[in-house]
Parts: structure tokens; C-alpha cells; sequence
């Protein structure tokens, strides 16, 4: 069996990396020269190909931008491609996806989105147990060709993740307070403290806390603009949830509410006991 794989950053070279085993060949496409030497130099894929390549694949992994993807389908869809070939994408949001994907190949794809990943990009970020134990989304499959799904199921298996059927717009607005708004949090906490200290007291008094907070300041500014271009309307919704909260700490503390404070804090403390 042959899979072809658009997009050789993290996702798409850990994906590589950890189906080894699984496909005969791996086809790695990637439009920066410097991903494909790594990518090959690295083990992720077998060889380097073109969307022509993608002909003779069994299975397209589509692991790049939102719009990447979108682009990519119309694409594929005028390819002659394999009639039972399967499509996946991990794209983080998946209502645009779905929606515009060319009708011609929509039984081909199955809209999926691997709840993994880490703050670093690139082949050389690559690892082979990214996807272990982690949650796959998959959506609107009630769209997709049965055999598709199938085979989509059986790679998730085989990469030991736990599969969740859900509704693309669902998706969307739940990856928005979970996923989307944390990252702009992140980014927010980085900005006000850069604006505010000098390099040599971050140093000093940087500590766990603060590390944790401003981790996912390190993503890619690129993808993450794309993913909140495209989840505009959730992703605000979610920021002015978060700003609620954070009037509701402001005020509590601006008025020596402390009792009512560590009442609020405590109810904050039970969101790690579902996790």
C-alpha cells in the first residue's frame, strides 16, 4: 500500500515516522526544498514526489495549513485519482474543510483532526510516538465512502489513538475554548511581559509557572494565524468568555473579595480532576 504525504512539518514527518510498518512506500510532498532533504535524511519518508505522484497512492495524508488543504482538494479532485483512494486531513478546524471540499472526491476524505502535537515545527520536530494514545476526531463521517472510513479507522488503531466522531461545527467551537484560545492566551502572556521586563529579570525570575503559561508562545505564528483566520467567530467567542473570568478575578481582587477569590480559584482547580 502506498501513502503519499502533503506536508512533512510535525505532523505529517511524526506521521510518516510511526506508519513505517504500515505502508509499503511513503511519498513525502512539500513545497520547501530544505523539509525534503530533512525528511528524507530523517527516515520520514521514502522518497520525494510531486501531486502526480499522488495518482498512485492508496492513502493522502494532507498535514498543512487550513487553506493548504482546501487548495490541495480542489486540486486532488482533478487528478485521476485511485477510485477507493482515502483523503485525510488534520486540519485544526474542519467546518471550511468539509464544506468546501469538492463534491467529486468528498467519499474519499475522511476529516479528521489528532489532537497531538507539540510547540516545535519542521521534519527535524518529527516524532514517532506523537500520535500514541491520543485522540483522533473524526467528522461528518456519515460523508464518506464506508471503505474510506474503514481504512481511516484501521491506521488510527494501528497507531494506538482513540477515535471520537463528531460534528465539523462542534468541532470548531469546542477547539476554540480548548485549543485556540489557550495559544492566544499564551501569546498574550509573552507580549505583556516582554513590554514590561527586561530580558535579565525574565531570566532570573522565570520559573515553572511561567514557563508552562508562555510554552505555546513558541508555535508557529504562520499556522496559528491561519487556524484563527479561520475560526474567527468561536475563537472571539472564547476570548470574551476568558475576559469575563479574568473581570471576575480583577474585580474580586480590586475590592479585597479574597474568600470569594479562593472560592473561584477552587472551582478552576476542578477542571484536572476530569483530565
Amino acid at each position: 500500500m502506498v501513502c503519499g504525504i502533503v506536508g512533512l512539518g510535525l505532523m505529517g514527518g511524526s506521521f510518516g515516522l510511526a506508519c513505517k510498518g504500515y505502508f509499503d512506500k511513503i511519498i513525502g510532498i512539500d513545497h520547501n526544498i530544505q523539509h525534503q532533504e530533512d525528511a528524507l535524511k530523517l527516515g520520514l519518508v521514502d522518497e520525494i514526489g510531486t501531486f502526480e505522484d499522488l495518482k498512485q497512492a492508496d492513502v493522502i495524508v494532507l498535514a498543512i495549513p487550513i487553506r493548504g488543504i482546501i487548495n490541495a482538494l480542489n486540486h486532488l479532485s482533478k487528478l485521476n485519482l485511485k477510485k477507493d483512494s482515502l483523503i485525510i486531513d488534520f486540519g485544526s478546524t474542519k467546518e471550511s474543510i468539509v464544506n468546501e471540499c469538492p463534491k467529486n472526491i468528498r467519499k474519499n476524505l475522511v476529516a479528521s483532526h489528532p489532537m497531538a502535537g507539540t510547540e516545535y515545527s519542521g521534519p527535524q520536530a518529527a516524532i514517532a510516538d506523537l500520535y500514541y494514545n491520543k485522540v483522533m476526531v473524526v467528522c461528518n463521517i456519515e460523508d464518506s465512502g464506508e471503505e474510506q472510513v474503514k481504512r481511516a479507522f484501521d491506521i488510527y488503531n494501528y497507531l494506538k489513538m482513540q477515535i471520537k466522531i463528531m460534528d465539523a461545527k462542534e468541532h470548531d467551537r469546542h477547539a476554540a475554548f480548548i485549543s485556540h484560545m489557550p495559544h492566544i492566551v499564551s501569546f498574550s502572556i509573552a507580549n505583556s511581559v516582554l513590554k514590561q521586563e527586561d530580558k535579565d529579570h525574565i531570566v532570573t525570575l522565570a520559573a515553572g509557572g511561567f514557563r508552562d503559561m508562555s510554552r505555546l508562545a513558541k508555535s508557529n505564528p504562520h499556522m496559528w494565524k491561519d487556524i484563527f483566520k479561520e475560526n474567527k467567530k468561536n475563537l472571539l467567542d472564547s476570548i470574551e468568555a476568558f475576559k469575563s473570568e479574568l473581570k471576575k478575578a480583577k474585580d474580586m481582587i480590586e475590592n479585597e473579595k479574597w474568600e470569594e477569590l479562593e472560592e473561584w480559584m477552587k472551582t478552576g482547580n476542578q477542571l484536572h480532576k476530569i483530565m
